[in-house]
């Protein structure tokens, strides 16, 4: 029944490899046909000897695929073929491209889970999908906490290598790609929305910034795919099933994270976890994951230390070629996240009083150091201190540091 072709399988489905423009626009048609999801897409596909074939197959062959009467009707009368071929052109005018199942630069992680996406759509390096990375997940409601670990610990991953996978959502999601575009890492946002549809609106800014560090911005759902509530619990399949494993920085009770980190156990891969507060509603989710078996994380080495030797391996001869091409030595490893300029002694005393996991009101601050700093001095030793990278400043003239 197939050709000669490369074959890949998923979950039992087997499907001829081919990245013939007829047969990519095939895969979008069908995507774009009412009644179609991911599973039956795939189902639909692997009766097929090539994609294209769907367009020359009369209504009887079409329901002989599986699908839903309405879908068979809307292709065997040609308009699964006209969507596609709009929604093509929409997609190169917004500067954007899409992947099949089919295409060579679709994550072969993905196609190990149950119910792949059939197309993402996309803008950026398809490529860093590949990446062994991890996916950062957690409330929209972070605690400055939270906050914190959340930048600092997808930062750290990022400066040696491991992608960083998120939502971009508001809260851990948005923090997690700071980290990662703060090392000058890669990183990937899935979004719940299609890929003209920024959300929330905030963001753009920081969809700007992914693009412009190199990485990538993908999506399973169509141009102007609105963010309605349900697409996102949808998308975090992809986000496990993309990467090496799952860290959750903070989530209540019932949150969308626990659907990411359920995804991720269902799909084999890690699950971490940083311990809160038990007194903080979105610490119940990580430290239940913690009692279920989750790997409790405090620091990026927690997780390193626990990537596959082979992985890890390569990573770091990755850095060490980075090294040394710069011909920099081990003291240099890590130049972006371990600050090189030491503090002045104002500045010291200042970052001191500072706390990770809690924020310091400025006022308190003033009173705490005013027998020994002027109140002028520490102005600008938080001045410094943030521009340099070290502290936070809160809503409120709440400061904070940043590791």
């Amino acid at each position: 029944m197939f050709p000669a072709e490369e074959v890949s399988s998923t979950q039992g489905i087997v499907i001829s490899r081919s990245t013939e423009p007829e047969d990519r626009l095939a895969w979008v048609a069908l995507v774009l046909s009412p009644g179609v999801g991911q599973m039956r897409a795939l189902r639909a596909m692997s009766k097929l000897a090539r994609p294209r074939e769907l367009f020359t197959a009369n209504l009887t062959q079409v329901e002989g695929l599986g699908l839903p009467a309405a879908a068979a009707r809307f292709i065997a009368e040609g308009n699964a073929h006209a969507a596609a071929v709009k929604e093509i052109e929409r997609i190169h005018e917004a500067g954007a491209d899409f992947l099949t199942h089919d295409d060579v630069d679709y994550p072969e992680r993905l196609r190990e889970i149950y119910d792949p996406p059939a197309v993402l759509w996309y803008r950026g390096d398809p490529k860093n999908l590949a990446l062994a990375g991890i996916a950062v997940v957690g409330t929209r409601s972070p605690s400055p906490y939270g906050q914190t670990m959340a930048q600092m610990l997808s930062r750290d991953l990022a400066a040696r290598g491991l992608a960083i996978f998120s939502g971009m959502a508001r809260g851990v999601d948005t923090y997690a790609h700071n980290g990662a575009l703060e090392a000058k890492g890669k990183t990937v946002a899935v979004w719940g929305t299609g890929i003209d549809v920024i959300y929330p609106k905030e963001n753009k800014r920081l969809a700007e910034q992914i693009l412009m560090n190199g990485g990538t911005l993908i999506t399973e759902y169509p141009l102007g795919t609105f963010p309605a509530p349900q697409n996102f619990p949808v998308r975090n399949r992809i986000l496990s099933g993309m990467s090496m494993g799952v860290l959750v920085v903070e989530a209540a009770e019932h949150s969308g994270t626990r659907i990411t980190a359920r995804c991720a156990m269902e799909q084999n891969r890690d699950v971490y976890a940083v311990p809160g507060n038990v007194t903080n509603k979105n610490a119940w989710g990580p430290n239940t994951l913690i009692k279920q078996g989750a790997r409790l994380t405090a620091t990026w080495e927690d997780i390193w230390e626990d990537l596959p030797s082979h992985v890890r391996m390569g990573l770091e001869e990755k850095l060490s070629g980075g090294i040394e091409s710069k011909g920099g030595g081990a003291a240099s490893l890590f130049p972006e996240t371990v600050p090189g300029t030491p503090l002045s002694a104002v500045e010291m005393q200042v970052f001191e009083r500072l706390k990770l996991d809690e924020s310091v009101q400025l006022d308190e601050l003033i009173e705490a150091l005013e027998e020994k700093l002027p109140a002028p001095e520490i102005f600008n030793a938080l001045f410094e201190l943030e521009m340099a990278g070290r502290v936070r400043c809160l809503p409120g003239k709440n400061y904070l540091r940043t590791f």
